[in-house]
């Protein structure tokens, strides 16, 4: 197993990608923690299956917009596991698709606390018990093209978690490995709630692929970073989107 022994935290676990990278992380040996904001019934849920498997995980309900909630993850962990290897900041969201025009300052400053200042509190609380390891960031096409219409706050965050990879990766190596996934159209609820289905099959028709992403397909490139068969990458930024961009 590629991660026996070691503990992973993933942010968000609860559903579409963090619920994959929980299952998946798990299956190769991980202790897992992952955390919830409202609803304990997805996090419940990954925890049983992971449990049945065999594995062992713990959800934690924690709002990761404060440090409170980035200590409470990182304690329950820590007391839980002994400690920290892979830290997978995956939780983050768009809030809603705003232009600059109608966009409140409120709305940009929650955009960049949910998807910058967090990986931010959550990296820095984990190096506190990170020895050795490997973060993994959530950042997004967005961060490279600028997103979809009203998705400039979005998008914005998302550059900045790019540019964090590539600092921390400098900062933190040789122990500690820092890089990103940098995800396109793939099939989860932030598509179902912010993409039109007209939008979402004009992908399919465009992409070399011809087909939305699946949360697996997220969940297979997290294990390649948060484990040794990526041991010589550090601070880059991995597109996963069909061939729709090339970087």
């Amino acid at each position: 197993m590629k991660l026996a022994g070691k503990t992973a935290i993933i942010t968000g676990g609860g559903r579409d990608i963090g619920a994959a990278v929980a299952k998946k992380l798990a299956a190769e040996g991980a202790n897992v923690a992952i955390s919830y904001f409202e609803s304990s019934k997805g996090a419940d849920a990954v925890v049983a299956d992971i449990e049945a498997a065999g594995g062992k995980a713990l959800a934690v309900q924690a709002d990761l917009n404060t440090q409170s909630g980035v200590d409470k993850l990182v304690g329950a962990t820590v007391e839980t596991f002994g400690g920290v290897d892979v830290l997978v900041n995956n939780a983050g969201g768009l809030i809603a698709r705003k232009t600059i025009a109608e966009m409140e300052l409120s709305h940009w400053e929650a955009v960049m606390t949910l998807n910058v200042t967090s990986t931010f509190m959550m990296t820095k609380a984990c190096l506190a018990h990170m020895k050795n390891g490997a973060i993994v960031n959530l950042a997004s096409q967005a961060g490279r093209d600028g997103g979809g219409p009203g998705a400039v706050a979005y998008a914005t965050s998302k550059g900045a978690v790019m540019t964090m990879t590539r600092g921390l990766a400098k900062e933190l190596g040789p122990d500690i490995r820092v890089n990103a996934l940098c995800p396109g159209m793939i099939d989860t609820d932030f598509h179902n709630i912010h993409t039109p289905d007209s939008g979402r099959k004009g992908f399919e028709a465009n992409a070399p692929l011809k087909r939305q992403g699946h949360v697996d397909d997220a969940a297979n490139l997290v294990l390649f970073l948060a484990c040794d068969d990526s041991a010589f990458l550090t601070g880059t930024n991995i597109d996963i989107n069909g061939g729709m961009l090339f970087s």
